[in-house]
């Protein structure tokens, strides 16, 4: 009877200790919420090479999935915000492309990631937007392209 106990109460100590921390698990030296880990288990069944990178704004997995590398973001609470992977210059739309070359002249295009965002968390946020890094001797900004394809500032790299 006493083995049962010591067996029934080592249990339960180790039950207290694994959900002690809030439903989190670590996961390369990070603490991945239990919700995001389980919902990207679930969405991204075929990928290799996960890595994640938690933030105090978001969590982040970065993955390949049929040879390409893709990133997908959770906020806090585990829910899912949507995704991004780097695509060619050639997917920015044309309509895009030639204001880029009108209001950033002297600047090249560089990377370009397609942000493809959970819209069923956030209505309001575009389903698609490409984000493109641009150069020139002296400056790198980084415009976001919308799905109508306009272009807007986003952020001041160098």
């Amino acid at each position: 009877m006493k083995k049962i106990f010591l067996t029934i109460a080592t249990a339960a100590l180790f039950t207290v200790n694994a959900f002690a921390d809030g439903g989190k698990k670590s996961d390369g030296g990070t603490n991945v919420s239990y919700v995001a880990l389980h919902g990207f288990t679930a969405d991204f069944a075929e990928a290799t090479n996960v890595n994640w990178t938690v933030t105090k704004n978001v969590q982040k997995a970065t993955f390949t999935v049929d040879g390409v590398q893709k990133t997908a973001f959770y906020n806090l609470q585990g829910e899912f915000l949507g995704t991004t992977q780097r695509v060619d210059n050639k997917a920015i739309p044309a309509k895009a492309l030639q204001q880029i070359n009108s209001d950033y002249k002297g600047y090249e295009v560089g990377e370009v990631i397609v942000y493809q965002a959970n819209t069923s968390i956030n209505d309001a946020i575009e389903p698609t937007s490409y984000f493109v890094d641009l150069k020139n001797d002296k400056h790198e900004v980084l415009v976001r392209i919308t799905q109508q394809a306009n272009i807007e500032f986003f952020q001041q790299v160098k």
